[in-house]
C-alpha cells in the first residue's frame, strides 16, 4: 500500500546562492515555485541566510551544489540548520555536484577524508536525506548515516549519445578509475571500450600516458564524472588522434573547469564536452554543450517525496 503524507507534511523549495539558476529550472519542472529566503552579509564576509516563509511541518528541499568557494558548503549547513530549527517537518539536501568527493580515501599519509567530514557536517547540521548526481566514488554513500540518493546521469547522457547516430563508436575511460562508469555505458551501448593509462606526477599534472585498446578510425566518446583542469581529457583526446581516431567527444556531468580547463579545451582536439548544469559554465566556449539535469531531480523529488521507487530513473 502506497504511504501518502502530503497531507502531513506541505512540500517547499529553497536554493542557495551559487544553485539559484539550477534550483528555478528544477521547481519549474516539478510544478512548484522556489521558497523566499535571503542572505545578510557582515562586513567582514561573515553571511546568514534566513527563510522568509514558514517552514514549520513542511519538507523543505534545499538545492545547493557545493563547488568552491567554500561558501556554496557553509551555506548548505546553516541554510539546513535554519530548517530545522524552524521545525521543518524534514529536510533533504539536493546537492547535484558534491565538492570535496576526491578525497574519499587516505590515498597518501597525513591527508584528510574530506568527503566523510562533509558528510558528517551536513549530518550534524540536520540533514534528513541527501540527494545527489554521479559522485566521484560510489562508496561516500556509506559515510552517511541517512539515506542517499544517488542519481546517474547516465540518464540523460546516453539519449544523447543515441540522438547523435555515430557509426565505429568507441567509449574511452580516462584513467583506471573510470572503467567501471565506461564499462556500463559501452555495455549498453554495445560499442567497444578503450581505457587510458596515465601515471600522475602530482595532482592535477600527469606524466606518460598510453592507451589500451584500438581507437583507429573511430569516433571516441571519453566518459568522466567531472572535468576539473582538463589535462586529462585533452591530452588523452590528443593521443587518440595522434593514434588515428577520427574524432574525440568528452561527456563529464560536472563542469569544474578551474585554471587553464577553458584554454585547452578551445586548443584541443576534442570536438565536444557535453556536461551537466550541476556547476554553471562559461556560455563563450563554444565547444560546450550543457544537458540540463532539472527535470531527473524534479522527477526524483517527486518521487522521493510520494515515497516511491527511485530506481526506475536509472539506466545505467
Amino acid at each position: 500500500m502506497q504511504q501518502n503524507n502530503h497531507h502531513e507534511s506541505p512540500i517547499k523549495f529553497f536554493s542557495g546562492k551559487a544553485s539559484r539558476y539550477l534550483a528555478e529550472k528544477i521547481t519549474k519542472a516539478y510544478g512548484a515555485e522556489l521558497g523566499k529566503s535571503t542572505l545578510t552579509k557582515f562586513s567582514d564576509g561573515e553571511f546568514q541566510p534566513s527563510f522568509d516563509e514558514t517552514v514549520r511541518g513542511t519538507t523543505v528541499f534545499i538545492i545547493q551544489s557545493t563547488f568552491q568557494p567554500t561558501e556554496n558548503l557553509m551555506e548548505l549547513l546553516l541554510m539546513i540548520d535554519a530548517a530545522k530549527r524552524a521545525s521543518a517537518y524534514k529536510v533533504v539536501a539536493v546537492i547535484p555536484y558534491f565538492g570535496f568527493a576526491r578525497q574519499d580515501r587516505k590515498d597518501k599519509p597525513r591527508v584528510a577524508i574530506g568527503a566523510k567530514l562533509i558528510a558528517d557536517l551536513l549530518h550534524a547540521s540536520g540533514v534528513s536525506r541527501v540527494m545527489t548526481m554521479d559522485l566521484h566514488a560510489d562508496q561516500i554513500q556509506g559515510f552517511f548515516n541517512v539515506p542517499v540518493d544517488h542519481i546517474y546521469a547516465s540518464s540523460i547522457f546516453v539519449p544523447y549519445i543515441k540522438n547523435m547516430n555515430i557509426d565505429n563508436l568507441v567509449i574511452a575511460s580516462p584513467d583506471m578509475g573510470g572503467t567501471k562508469r565506461a564499462n556500463a555505458y559501452s555495455k549498453f551501448l554495445k560499442t567497444p571500450m578503450v581505457i587510458c593509462h596515465k601515471s600522475r606526477e602530482k595532482a592535477n599534472v600527469i606524466g606518460e600516458m598510453t592507451v589500451i585498446g584500438n581507437v583507429k578510425d573511430k569516433n571516441v566518446i571519453i566518459l568522466d564524472d567531472m572535468v576539473d583542469t582538463a589535462g586529462t581529457v585533452t591530452k588523452a583526446a590528443d593521443m587518440m588522434i595522434d593514434k588515428g581516431a577520427k574524432s574525440v567527444r568528452v561527456i563529464a556531468t560536472h563542469p569544474v573547469l578551474s585554471g587553464p580547463a577553458y584554454e585547452r579545451i578551445e586548443k584541443s582536439s576534442i570536438t565536444e564536452l557535453i556536461v551537466s548544469d550541476s556547476i554553471p559554465v562559461n556560455p563563450d566556449c563554444k565547444k560546450i554543450t550543457v544537458i540540463s539535469v532539472a527535470d531527473i531531480f524534479a522527477q526524483t523529488i517527486k518521487k522521493v517525496y510520494n515515497y516511491e521507487s527511485i530506481s526506475s530513473t536509472f539506466i545505467v
